[in-house]
């Protein structure tokens, strides 16, 4: 007996660290000590000390049951970029620039190449966000998962000056909220998503007008980064006062985490057009609005809470990095919480 027949294939574990090389060495930034293959991923941290007082930031998350249409479409290239984009998006809110990242593959059976492919997609979330891909893991666990199935997630570290903090403090009445566009469902509600569409290859493959694509890649689509857009925000010399990173629990849970008590966001619902793939999950699954935007991000990735007199600049800063935005609503003195109108 040996562990190769005890279901853990240490030789197929030496060729995935070899084939995931190539997408590390494309995130490496100049602060990166070492190479891959150490006991531990090394960061030098000289450079924060040019800040008046830096605060470190961590984010952890994984992409929920998002990976089961990776399973069913045999596309694994782009779910790394989800598992990046929901932990730097995190840092992201709250001012900060990430600045490494860890992942953890967990697998019924290592498959090099498809190994390779999941870890090729963390590096491209990790260049989307300027991020070093530093260390993983990668865990076989025969017995405990399907071979051909796996689970991801990941850890990011940043830093932000602490009087750069978005923290929400200073939000008022009369502010203005700002969605930034999502590039569909994102990585959350995927468990009510599987309920609604039949998680058939022939189902996830059929092509819709409607949407100009296939079901499968409407559903698939990477989660937006949105760290270089709220950087050029900042730039453009606009105080961002409050972020809400629109995830689990759709507007209603997220919005309110932004704000303090006694104000309130009045989010205008024909402000925008809601992407064709909601639409289509409310009417396939009868699914009432209220659930609908308790769930799902409905169009909208990030929310930004500005003043006013900054609503037309942080729009054009946010053009700029390829980012469609709108004037969604505004805050008002009320209960905390979130009014759709």
């Amino acid at each position: 007996m040996d562990y190769k027949k005890a279901g853990v294939d240490i030789e197929a574990g030496y060729r995935s660290v070899e084939l995931m090389k190539e997408h590390v060495k494309r995130t490496m930034r100049e602060e990166v000590l070492g190479g891959l293959g150490g006991f531990s991923g090394a960061f030098s941290l000289a450079k924060i000390k040019e800040m008046e007082e830096p605060v470190l930031l961590s984010g952890t998350d994984g992409c929920g049951t998002k990976v089961k249409l990776a399973f069913l479409l045999d596309k694994h290239d782009t779910i790394g970029i989800d598992a990046v984009a929901m932990c730097v998006n995190d840092i992201a809110c709250a001012g900060g620039e990430p600045l490494f990242f860890l992942d953890y593959i967990a697998c019924g059976k290592n498959y090099p190449e498809k190994i390779a492919a999941i870890v090729g997609g963390v590096a491209e979330g990790c260049v989307q966000s300027d991020c070093a891909l530093i260390g993983g893991e990668t865990a076989e666990h025969p017995g405990l998962m399907p071979e051909d199935e796996y689970d991801l997630a990941g850890f990011a570290v940043g830093v932000v000056d602490k009087k750069d903090l978005i923290t929400g403090a200073s939000i008022k009445a009369g502010d203005a909220l700002i969605g930034i566009a999502s590039t569909g469902v994102h990585s959350n509600g995927f468990s009510l998503v599987r309920k609604v569409f039949p998680m058939e290859r022939e189902v996830l493959d059929t092509y819709h007008d409607a949407l100009g694509k296939t079901l499968g890649e409407a559903l698939l689509a990477p989660t937006r980064i949105y760290v270089k857009a709220l950087r050029s925000v900042k730039e453009a010399g606009v105080r961002i006062k409050g972020c809400s990173h629109i995830t689990g629990g759709g507007f209603y849970e997220n919005i309110p985490r932004m704000l303090q008590d006694g104000v309130k966001a009045v989010v205008k619902k024909d402000s925008y057009k809601i992407p064709e793939i909601f639409r289509m999950l409310a009417k396939e699954g009868s699914i009432e609005e209220q659930m609908m935007y308790n769930t799902f991000n409905m169009g909208i990735g990030m929310v930004l809470a500005v003043d006013p007199a900054d609503v037309d600049a942080t729009l054009a800063a946010l053009a700029k990095t390829g980012d469609q935005a709108w004037l969604i609503g505004e805050v008002t003195d009320g209960e905390k919480g979130v009014e759709l109108c």
